[in-house]
């Protein structure tokens, strides 16, 4: 099944698909700030083993005009927030286990999101990002289980997991890629484990 949706704001609309197969055994969200060509792979992906998938952008193309709106941190955690709250009324989504999967400026906001709603998450598995700038509070509040997937030259995204580290009482584990390496098969590997019914 597909759904198109869109989220009305005061500076524009958020626009999104949902993608269900037959007999869901999950719903991955994706956290992006906006949609990228890659998404409809990685839904794609998603889908063949099993997981609904909801690709929402949480940027409008007012917001993402600006060229520091990825770095809002605050503002994309509440868009996240605002699709949590979508997905626990919505009658397709609203029973599945819930996982999200975040990339690059996405990750912070996933993070503090996931630590606000503690028992409607139930892992996270992220793709570069700094982690660190999600705060002190959202670290330490996070209990969902999380993957840090790094290419091998993401210096920055490993040491601002290593500064994060001290903090985090959740389960983590960190993956680093092979040159060209694909992240997508070890969130599928994480979400499997974690979104059981």
């Amino acid at each position: 099944m597909h759904r198109d949706l869109s989220i009305h704001t005061p500076h524009g609309l958020l626009q999104g698909q949902l993608d269900i197969p037959e007999n869901p055994r999950g719903l991955a969200l994706l956290a992006r700030a906006h949609h990228a060509p890659i998404d409809l792979f990685i839904a794609s992906q998603l889908n063949d083993q099993g997981f609904a998938v909801l690709a929402m952008e949480l940027l409008t193309s007012q917001e993402a005009q600006f060229v520091d709106a990825t770095h809002n941190v605050p503002r994309l955690t509440q868009r996240l927030l605002e699709l949590l709250d979508m997905i626990r009324q919505d009658g397709d989504m609203e029973n599945l286990p819930l996982g999200i999967y975040a990339t690059g400026d996405s990750t912070p906001a996933a993070i503090r999101a996931a630590a606000q709603r503690d028992t409607q998450i139930k892992a996270l598995a992220y793709h570069g990002g700094l982690i660190d700038r999600a705060g002190l509070q959202a670290l330490k509040l996070l209990t969902a289980p999380l993957l840090a997937i790094f290419n091998t030259d993401d210096e920055l995204g490993r040491i601002a997991f290593k500064r994060a580290l001290a903090h985090l009482a959740c389960h983590q584990q960190t993956d680093i890629l092979e040159p060209g390496g694909d992240p997508l098969p070890k969130a599928i590997q994480w979400f499997s484990h974690y979104l059981v019914a």
